[in-house]
């Protein structure tokens, strides 16, 4: 991606009207490497799960992260958090850049981020009692002072979460999944973060489940002043609790834009097919709007097309869709779009800079 685009994309969230910029993600790249061989172990190639990403996350905002199974939104909720070591590209956490700093300082920047897993069986140690759990990050980052102070604010987070504060000695295989999840909650809260990774955590849990822990996330927002990245494949989830909304195919934000914008008027193709698939609860304006079915498969991401990865199964696909990737820009009021079908959207070549395309 060319610095011009570079620095339009990373614009996006100045039209929003907000002053501070907590997050800044610029041309995030995640390559999983390829090996053959079981001594001598050689690369043969690349799994590009995230391919060079750009977005901004305001302070106190909600940006839902969506797109289909498989293209990308946890590896970059866990690259952001340098769970993984991202291939290349920046991460600037209130300031800083996470991707250039040491150990011991990227320890004390996680006192400031966290993450809500997805599977709220797995994520808990099931030898561990919820007071243990909760209580480790205090530990860790020695918060709390004494061992009864500490065993005060897990009784107090556990409240908060809506959990009896009694619990503390139980055990993960006590609880239900929704309790569980908020045990999960009260976890990432400990450490008092400004920034929380949601990675699907309503995914696993029943539909009845699913609104009382959204209803949990928004409290918590709104009285500890918590900005979230939002990750899911729930379209309607996402437009209720985000702020702006970010749709992500084969490793690449294809489009971003606010949340009613992006849904009152989508204009990537394959958003507009992600849109088409939810069902609406009013059966007359169900029959009549048409739903837009993409064929084929996704192509791996070990092995990107050529120019726009969406282009083996737009239907709107051009040849110069074939030929050169589009960048991401906005068409208007801080609607990013990376798309040939706008005037504005210049193509980009191998290099990741922008090309002339005769008229």
């Amino acid at each position: 991606m060319s610095e011009q685009n570079l620095q339009q994309a990373s614009n996006a969230s100045q039209n929003t009207g907000a002053d501070e910029v907590l997050l800044r993600v610029l041309n995030l790249k995640m390559h999983f490497p390829i090996t053959r061989g079981i001594i001598l172990q050689r690369q043969v190639g690349s799994i590009k799960a995230v391919d060079g990403i750009t977005f901004d996350l305001l302070r106190g905002e909600t940006l839902g992260l969506v797109g289909e199974s498989g293209c990308g939104k946890s590896t970059t909720g866990r690259a952001i958090l340098q769970l993984y070591e991202p291939t290349d590209g920046e991460v600037i956490f209130e300031g800083q850049d996470l991707t250039q700093i040491g150990s011991g300082d990227l320890r004390r920047m996680r006192r400031r981020m966290q993450m809500i897993f997805q599977d709220p069986y797995a994520s808990l140690n099931p030898r561990m009692t919820v007071g243990s759990i909760v209580g480790e990050p205090l530990e860790v980052h020695k918060i709390g002072g004494s061992r009864r102070e500490q065993q005060e604010r897990v009784q107090e987070l556990l409240k908060i979460v809506g959990l009896n504060p009694y619990f503390i000695n139980r055990y993960p295989h006590e609880f239900s999944g929704g309790q569980r999840q908020r045990i999960g909650v009260a976890r990432a809260l400990a450490v008092n973060p400004s920034f929380i990774v949601c990675d699907e955590p309503i995914s696993a849990l029943d539909v009845s489940i699913q609104a009382q822990v959204i209803n949990l996330l928004e409290d918590l927002q709104s009285e500890m002043g918590l900005t979230y990245l939002f990750i899911a494949h729930d379209l309607s989830v996402v437009r209720h609790i985000s702020d702006r909304i970010a749709v992500m195919y084969l490793g690449k934000i294809v489009e971003l834009a606010d949340r009613e914008e992006l849904y009152e008027n989508p204009l990537h193709p394959y958003t507009q097919a992600l849109l088409s698939a939810v069902p609406i609860p009013d059966p007359q304006i169900e029959k009549k709007r048409q739903r837009i079915i993409l064929e084929g498969d996704v192509p791996s991401p070990a092995d990107p097309p050529t120019g726009c990865n969406f282009s083996t199964r737009c239907p709107q696909v051009m040849d110069i869709c074939r030929q050169h990737e589009p960048s991401f820009a906005d068409v208007g009021d801080g609607h990013y779009v990376a798309c040939f079908l706008y005037d504005e959207v210049q193509p980009l070549n191998a290099e990741g800079k922008p090309v002339t395309v005769a008229a």
